[in-house]
């Protein structure tokens, strides 16, 4: 087997008049897949850090100084010619106005549309689906707080910006389950760009109109093949269960939890450390869960979280 040239890649992140946008590079005439379209980077020279390579690269190729990068995905791909690891980072701070030295063009595309420019990359388009989430993933907790009460709350974080949704309540009696759920669904099918994913239960996924099922870790460990839904996401608490959610193509997980919750305050949760280090080779996004806060999005983000989930507190 070939070795890995591990590579470090930007996902340079703007706020426009046209909204949240992204860059995409093209290769140069001299290179392999000259006229493909990237996200910019290169390879880790002996002794740099992924973060250094990243810098420097950025540097070289688009002449800005990195100011703001946070580590997000690690994505293994074969090429005719290399087998190539790429861990990807989100930059959203730099110093200097964009330059394409080393590329022969570059353009900015808003976050969830088509790009207009091809061909891509192929290890770079997997990258622009995980880039449609939302950093922030709302569970719903209609069994504390009341089913009317949740409803007004959802209604409240739509209005908000909330755009991803997980129906979780699996104590409500299934009628009562049932009759939320299909209220959620009307308030989420009325935001352009939400999402909202049943968890647990394929059936009411399907007739309520769902985007999605988000999987219990038990349900993960039962399945051998991706259930037939546009987004799956699921519960993992360890490495193989990770590792079983990127063999079945799982959009994204949940990792946790991360501190003590209010439902377990005597849990200490895996912390920061060893959240951080799952998250250092993870193809897929993953949201931080259990003792989040909204703001503790930065912090998650810089140890490698694509976002937080949170039961309480959206």
């Amino acid at each position: 087997m070939r070795p890995v040239v591990e590579v470090a890649a930007g996902v340079l992140l703007r706020e426009s008049a046209a909204g949240s946008e992204y860059l995409l590079a093209r290769r140069p005439p001299d290179k392999v897949y000259a006229g493909y379209w990237e996200f910019p980077g290169g390879k880790v020279e002996p002794g740099e850090s992924f973060h250094d390579a990243l810098a420097r690269e950025l540097r070289e190729e688009l002449g800005i100084a990195v100011t703001a990068a946070t580590p997000w995905l690690c994505r293994e791909y074969t090429y005719p010619h290399a087998r190539v690891r790429l861990k990807f980072f989100r930059v959203t701070g730099w110093r200097g106005e964009i330059d394409p030295r080393e590329h022969s063009g570059a353009v900015w595309t808003r976050l969830g549309d088509t790009p207009a420019v091809t061909p891509l990359l192929p290890a770079n388009g997997p990258i622009l689906r995980a880039l449609a989430l939302p950093g922030v993933y709302a569970v719903t907790h209609a069994e504390e707080n009341g089913v009317g009460a949740e409803l007004e709350r959802l209604r409240q974080a739509l209005e908000c910006g909330v755009r991803l949704l997980q129906l979780r309540d699996k104590t409500l009696p299934a009628a009562a389950r049932r009759r939320f759920a299909e209220q959620v669904a009307r308030l989420a099918a009325a935001v352009p760009g939400a999402l909202l994913l049943v968890n647990d239960d394929e059936s009411l996924a399907l007739d309520i109109g769902a985007a999605g099922v988000h999987l219990s870790s038990a349900r993960l460990r039962a399945l051998d093949r991706r259930p037939d839904f546009a987004w799956l996401a699921a519960s993992c608490h360890t490495r193989a269960e990770l590792a079983r959610a990127e063999r079945l193509n799982i959009d994204f997980a949940v990792l946790g939890p991360v501190l003590p919750t209010a439902t377990h305050p005597e849990a200490p949760g895996i912390g920061w450390p060893a959240f951080a280090r799952l998250t250092e080779r993870a193809a897929i996004p993953l949201f931080a869960i259990g003792g989040m806060r909204l703001e503790s999005l930065a912090a998650a983000q810089e140890r490698g979280a694509h976002g937080i989930a949170l039961l309480r507190g959206w």
